[in-house]
């Protein structure tokens, strides 16, 4: 279900649309972010439900026939996703709360190679690249919430986004 709009997202989501066409998607889709993404009234009055299993997705805005779409994850303490690499261009900010992005070099078995601590308005973005192997975690107290874009329509978040690997 699309979330309703508020003025701070309608200006995120326009700013999204213009990076989209960039040359260099993720990076200007996550600047676009960025610029938007630790402002409290982001996400004001969304009921953004939470999963006591896994992180949620909710859907912001897609342009189906430009082919992207934006979503807010709701991560309770202790979710994760798996390791994982995008098969599509992504782009991430923190709304609310702390995670964890590890970063994994490949081999004959995936090797730790980085870890970030992702606050409010820090992004992170990569080109679909199946070497990019990273895990996003919220290992604080407190539930987080990221604001996602993929250059992917959201019917496909679940099928042709990730390519997963063995943690």
């Amino acid at each position: 279900m699309l979330l309703a709009a508020t003025r701070p997202l309608d200006a995120m989501i326009k700013a999204i649309g213009r990076a989209a066409r960039a040359q260099d998607p993720a990076g200007a889709v996550a600047a676009a972010i960025g610029t938007h993404a630790a402002d409290p009234a982001l996400l004001a009055g969304a009921a953004l439900a939470e999963n006591p299993a896994h992180y949620c997705r909710h859907l912001l805005h897609e342009d189906a026939e430009a082919g992207w779409a934006v979503a807010a994850l709701v991560w309770r303490p202790g979710q994760m996703s798996p390791v994982h690499a995008h098969r599509a261009w992504c782009a991430v900010g923190i709304h609310r709360g702390v995670l964890v992005e590890s970063f994994y070099a490949a081999g004959e078995a995936l090797v730790p190679s980085a870890v970030h601590l992702r606050r409010p308005g820090d992004i992170s973005a990569a080109p679909a690249d199946p070497a990019l192997i990273h895990r996003l975690a919220n290992l604080g107290c407190e539930t987080a919430v990221s604001i996602h874009a993929y250059g992917l329509r959201f019917d496909r978040f679940c099928t042709d986004l990730n390519t997963i690997h063995a943690a």
